[in-house]
């Protein structure tokens, strides 16, 4: 599957990366990938621009029709230029650049690649919009999609709030936790059966 043009405008890809990186702040993942406060506020936004671009690309970007939530995700058979995206998260991070492919390739060793699937990779609600269903209800689109096209979804929660709505949509874990080096925080890889 090639990628198609980005659906969104600057604006728009613009508004979902701040959401994005003001709901990921002060999370566990973000915070061992770049520990200042300072610098991680001034990181996040471009960290999350290429994300949102990436998931524009393959009409993975859902959000509420308040602009309030967003959920990212990549099709089954989306195939990302690899070496492209490495490339445009060290513009992004610098330095920290890093730590992201520690993060990824931690990552590798659970995603699984045994069966088609979608790939739900961040999901925010801004705050004080959070607990009002807005997520669950995002989580249920891409549900539907997969069980439309009769395959399953994949994710990783970082955090309780975000493992506890991947629940409430059907997802249960999929084998260990994902420990980052150094006691850092962990990934709990996440599947969902078709319906």
């Amino acid at each position: 599957m090639s990628p198609s043009p980005s659906r969104l405008s600057r604006s728009a890809v613009a508004h979902l990366s701040s959401l994005l990186a003001s709901s990921f702040h002060e999370d566990a993942l973000t915070r061992w990938m770049i520990p200042d406060d300072r610098l991680r506020a001034e990181l996040l936004p471009g960290f999350f621009r290429v994300f949102v671009e990436l998931s524009a690309a393959y009409d993975g970007v859902l959000t509420s029709p308040d602009g309030e939530a967003v959920l990212l995700f990549l099709p089954p058979g989306a195939e990302p230029d690899g070496q492209a995206l490495d490339a445009a998260f060290t513009e992004a991070l610098g330095g920290y650049a890093g730590a992201l492919r520690t993060i990824a390739e931690l990552q590798a060793t659970a995603h699984p690649v045994d069966r088609p699937h979608y790939y739900v990779s961040f999901g925010a609600v801004r705050p004080g919009r959070q607990q009002g269903g807005l997520m669950s209800g995002l989580l249920g689109e891409v549900g539907a999609r997969a069980d439309a096209a009769g395959v399953g979804s994949y994710g990783e929660a970082s955090s309780p709030g975000g493992e506890a709505v991947t629940r409430r949509s059907g997802f249960v874990p999929l084998g260990p936790d994902l420990v980052l080096p150094g006691n850092g925080p962990s990934l709990r890889p996440m599947w969902r059966d078709a319906r």
